[in-house]
């Protein structure tokens, strides 16, 4: 039986309180989509991961439901709490609510359908993404919600055809597939390290930059990267109630996925419809930012979420000193 595992992360500092924006979430400009009124409300996003600890209170009032598809806790499919910490903390970064306290989410007002795919070692069998990806594409709410983003800080270096198809499946449903880029760079970008499924073209596949926008020594390098997001350092929520700093390609990529559900927010309420998968896809590409790397170890550059707004208000400027 093939098995995937957590990408490789580095745990910095585990704290017991905190109460600030984390530096991560104001890089990618989110409190600038907050002011204008969009917060994620109403998209769901599923969390591929190890479970989350759902009594943490910045993450209780946005839970929506989920399932365990591991063995852990004797395969009871209810319990989906975090034995490993690993999911909590990228929970956290999509979505920890506004309390007022502790810290605060990309998307703070978007909910979250916790599917734990991993087991408390981090490790899980090839069948409990796959079959967790479905459940999330055919999951629909009472009120008829589903899925828009599925995120994924997992991966493995065999390409499997079964796992393609999932995602390909998803992506053909119209819900966006974001993924770690993986952690086995050499700092060298012509050198190729892929890691699946971040590999697939489907996926929108994320690297990570340090707070100074210097891409890192560990994010993989190849022609499948689409953008980069934080990932050193990233405070978040994690287990007992507390709150943890982790490093890695893990941390860079929920940054992307709570930032998909404001963008939705904006183009939705912008079109009075739906978008397609390729459409958010697109949205996200217009609000990135190129720091000076090449395509291989940036993609199209780092995520800024404010970028379309601040261009337009320039734009306004200057027609008006005409």
């Amino acid at each position: 039986m093939k098995r995937v595992r957590l990408i490789p992360f580095k745990r910095e500092e585990v704290l017991t309180v905190s109460s600030e924006v984390p530096r991560g979430i104001d890089i990618v400009q989110a409190p600038a989509l907050w002011e204008a009124g969009h917060r994620g409300t109403g998209k769901v996003i599923a969390v591929i991961d190890t479970g989350c600890e759902t009594t943490h209170p910045d993450l209780q009032p946005r839970i929506t439901g989920g399932r365990n598809f591991t063995t852990d806790y004797d395969g009871d499919e209810n319990n989906f709490s975090d034995n490993n910490g690993h999911g909590t903390h990228v929970a956290g970064t999509i979505a920890a609510a506004e309390t007022g306290d502790g810290v605060v989410g990309a998307a703070p007002e978007a909910d979250l359908f916790i599917l734990k795919a991993l087991s408390g070692d981090g490790s899980g069998q090839m069948e409990w993404i796959i079959d967790a990806i479905r459940y999330a594409v055919d999951w629909r709410g009472p009120n008829g919600e589903r899925i828009r983003v599925i995120t994924m800080s997992l991966g493995g270096p065999e390409d499997i055809p079964a796992l393609h198809e999932a995602i390909a499946y998803a992506v053909q449903q119209d819900v966006s597939v974001v993924c770690a880029a993986g952690n086995e760079g050499d700092g060298e970008e012509h050198t190729d390290q892929f890691a699946y499924p971040a590999a697939y073209n489907e996926v929108i596949a994320v690297g990570a930059v340090n707070f100074e926008r210097e891409i890192t020594p560990f994010t993989n390098t190849n022609d499948e990267i689409d953008l980069v997001a934080p990932g050193v350092n990233i405070l978040s929520t994690y287990l007992d109630g507390g709150y943890a700093r982790l490093t890695g390609t893990s941390m860079s990529t929920p940054h992307v996925s709570g930032g998909l559900a404001l963008l939705i927010n904006v183009m939705e309420d912008e079109f009075n419809r739906d978008l397609s998968e390729a459409e958010v896809y697109a949205q996200l590409l217009r609000r990135t930012v190129p720091i000076g790397y090449s395509t291989r170890e940036e993609g199209n550059g780092l995520l800024d979420l404010g970028l379309v707004e601040r261009i337009a208000e320039r734009y306004a400027e200057s027609v008006g000193d005409s």
